[in-house]
C-alpha cells in the first residue's frame, strides 16, 4: 500500500509563489485530508458522543505569501473550528502533526487554562509520553513531552492563560520517513489512539468552554 503522505507532499512547501503552492496543496494534499476525514469524523463523533465536522484549511485570505503549512480540523461545529477545542492533522515541510488544539480564538481561553492548572495532575496524565506540545499553531517549533517536567508544563499552561496569542496544542509529530505514515491503516490507527488518549482533555475543555 502506498504511503498516505509522500515526500512530494512535504516538498510542496518548498515551492515558490502562492498560486503554485496552493495548486499543489489543493491537488495533492487536500484529497488526502478528505480521505482521512471520511474515517476520522465518524470515529470522533462516536468517541465524543456528538456529531463532528471536517474543516479543511483553504488559506482563502492569502493574497501574496504562500502558506508554510496546511491542515484539516475536526470540530463539533459545522460552521467553524477556531473558537472551539478541536482536532487537527496537518503538514509542514519536515513533519506531519496530529494535535488536540486550543487556539487563541477560544472565547473562554483563560478559564480553560485555569481549569487545566487546577486539575493539573489529571491533565498531564492525558499527554502522550512520546508526544509534543506547542504554544503557537503558526510556528513549527514544539517541545517533546519526554524532555519536559511539571514546571515546564505549568509554564506552558500559565502562558496559555495570560498571553492573548498563546495557545495550547498537544499530540504527536511524525517525520516523512516514519513508518507510521507509510500505510493508511497504520496512520489512521495511530491518529485514533492519539485522539482517544487526549479525549478527557478535550471533554474537559469543552465543558469549561460551554459553561
Amino acid at each position: 500500500m502506498p504511503a498516505v503522505f509522500e515526500k512530494q507532499d512535504f516538498d510542496v512547501f518548498k515551492l515558490d509563489g502562492l498560486e503554485t503552492r496552493m495548486s499543489e496543496i489543493q491537488s495533492r494534499i487536500q484529497p488526502k485530508f478528505e480521505m482521512l476525514g471520511e474515517e476520522l469524523v465518524p470515529f470522533l463523533s462516536e468517541l465524543v458522543n456528538e456529531e463532528m465536522h471536517l474543516h479543511i484549511a483553504r488559506h482563502a485570505r492569502r493574497t501574496i505569501n504562500p502558506p508554510n503549512d496546511t491542515w484539516m480540523a475536526i470540530s463539533s461545529s459545522k460552521r467553524g473550528y477556531k473558537k472551539l477545542p478541536h482536532f487537527q492533522v496537518g503538514l509542514w515541510d519536515d513533519h506531519l502533526f496530529v494535535w488536540l488544539a486550543f487556539i487563541y480564538e477560544l472565547p473562554n481561553k483563560s478559564n480553560i487554562a485555569d481549569s487545566f492548572l487546577t486539575e493539573f495532575d489529571d491533565v498531564i496524565k492525558t499527554f502522550p509520553e512520546d508526544g509534543w506540545i506547542s504554544s503557537d499553531h503558526m510556528k513549527k517549533e514544539a517541545k517533546q513531552i519526554s524532555e519536559m517536567n511539571d514546571g515546564d508544563f505549568m509554564r506552558v499552561l500559565e502562558r496559555f492563560k495570560n498571553v492573548k496569542k498563546a495557545e495550547f496544542l498537544v499530540g504527536k509529530r511524525f517525520l516523512p520517513t516514519d513508518h507510521v505514515i507509510q500505510n493508511k491503516e497504520e496512520l489512521l490507527k495511530e491518529i485514533k489512539q492519539i485522539y482517544a488518549k487526549l479525549l478527557p482533555l478535550y471533554k474537559h475543555g469543552m465543558k469549561v468552554q460551554s459553561s
